[in-house]
């Protein structure tokens, strides 16, 4: 960083946050930050803002979730959209958001991030694909966790075609086929339901079954009959009358009970899967033994032959652009305190990586300017904020799943109790006066796609 070139970007972004993604999750980062008044740049690595909605979505999908809880809480989405907004009243309410609130100037296009390091001076080294290399105060991590592709390992060959669920774009890919799909998430509901409409055949494969919930009951969508003040327990037995009302037992479908509570998995929000297997259009089957030929044996000894083999079987949590000492995720979590933050380096941050039952916007809205909140108090400390969190009792999270009530009450909380936890963060900091980030070697990256798309 001795030459005059690196010396400019030092002086013109090292006072910057960086935010990675231009999707839901990023573009409500930096609504919150341009409030706040904290300076930031905001990089994508597609073409275009709107994270997965814009390149990761098939072109009929809805949301599972309200458009009451998924719209941001200070942006509502039109009045005529329906409850379930398409994915391109989606595409179009992010544009219209990042429009009014002027979001698209500071946002860089077709800009991939290879590798993010700490450097001296608790400052961060971000270099992009085309080689340049920008100082920074901080990188907010905002690139989403719907494109690192996760694949089942099978025995056996198949002759036909196998994709993931997010190479799935339009129903001509099912048209007259022999579809099998592989998953019991919500893509998978979808996509099987649109096999079973223009399909030949379809069959989904479920190494176990699901809680299948009604998406609307009683002609409101469900996620909104769930209140604030609700406990857990309380929204478990409201799921499970509205699922025995709705579809009745498993059993009834040739399908087993599910072995987990409700909620301790990623709710599958569906009608249509019930009522498909009703008409004999979807085959519910058990997990895949092996592949043979064009033929698929399932664990229940049974055999059906098939054209496509579509796998909505998840997508790892990914941060390719970060050395080893980095890499927190263990699983579907992220080691990270307050959601986003870690104990031993300040400024760098892993923010939209957990799944809440609901729509994000509402969450991202509550969450953000308190995020802002804390990224000033970082400014006024020298230890890091996850080390305060962690020091006054906050515990690493044990799953990324999680109740977006819960979340709100515990944002309400950090709110009324701000000025405590500043005088805490300072008090703390005092025992720690010569914290410093530790520096990490330049390396070259390991040859992995990375797609900086948002959330």
């Amino acid at each position: 960083m001795s030459n005059s070139g690196n010396n400019h970007k030092i002086l013109t972004t090292a006072h910057k946050q960086l935010i990675i993604g231009a999707g839901f999750v990023g573009l409500g980062m930096a609504q919150a930050f341009k409030e706040a008044g904290i300076l930031y740049d905001q990089v994508d690595a597609s073409n275009d803002i709107g994270g997965n909605w814009y390149h990761g979505v098939y072109e009929t999908a809805h949301i599972i979730s309200s458009r009451k809880v998924t719209q941001f809480s200070n942006f509502p989405m039109p009045e005529d959209y329906p409850d379930f907004p398409s994915a391109q009243n989606m595409r179009d309410y992010i544009n219209a958001f990042a429009d009014h609130f002027k979001l698209r100037e500071p946002i860089e296009l077709n800009r991939k991030v290879t590798y993010v390091r700490p450097v001296e001076d608790n400052l961060w080294e971000v270099t992009f694909a085309n080689q340049e290399q920008r100082i920074y105060k901080g990188v907010v991590m905002c690139n989403g966790h719907h494109w690192c592709k996760r694949f089942p390992k099978f025995e056996g060959e198949f002759k036909g075609e196998i994709i993931h669920s997010k190479d799935y774009k339009r129903p001509e890919q099912l048209r007259g086929k022999r579809v099998l799909v592989i998953g019991g998430g919500n893509s998978a509901c979808d996509i099987a339901a649109e096999a079973a409409r223009v399909g030949a055949k379809c069959v989904l494969s479920m190494r176990e079954s699901v809680w299948f919930i009604p998406k609307s009951f009683a002609g409101v969508p469900s996620v909104d009959l769930i209140r604030g003040w609700m406990p857990e327990w309380f929204q478990r037995l409201m799921a499970y009358g509205m699922i025995r009302l709705t579809f009745g037992q498993h059993e009834s479908y040739g399908m087993s009970k599910p072995k987990h509570r409700i909620f301790e998995k990623h709710p599958t929000l569906n009608n249509e899967v019930p009522y498909y297997i009703k008409h004999g259009r979807i085959i519910p089957k058990p997990g895949v033994r092996r592949l043979n030929g064009w033929s698929v044996e399932f664990v229940d000894g049974s055999r059906e032959e098939f054209d496509l083999i579509v796998c909505a079987t998840g997508y790892y949590v990914a941060y390719p652009f970060l050395p080893p000492e980095l890499q927190r995720v263990r699983g579907s979590v992220v080691e990270c305190y307050g959601g986003s933050f870690l104990d031993d380096y300040k400024g760098l941050y892993y923010v939209g990586w957990g799944q809440a039952r609901g729509g994000v916007g509402s969450l991202i809205s509550a969450y953000a300017p308190l995020f802002a909140r804390c990224l000033k108090l970082q400014d006024e400390i020298d230890v890091p904020i996850g080390l305060v969190f962690k020091s006054i009792g906050q515990s690493l999270p044990k799953t990324h799943l999680s109740d977006p009530h819960q979340i709100f009450r515990q944002l309400k909380l950090l709110n009324l109790g701000f000025n405590w936890l500043v005088k805490k963060a300072h008090r703390i900091n005092a025992r720690h006066p010569y914290f410093s980030n530790q520096s990490l070697p330049a390396k070259l990256l390991n040859k992995v796609a990375f797609s900086s798309k948002g959330a």
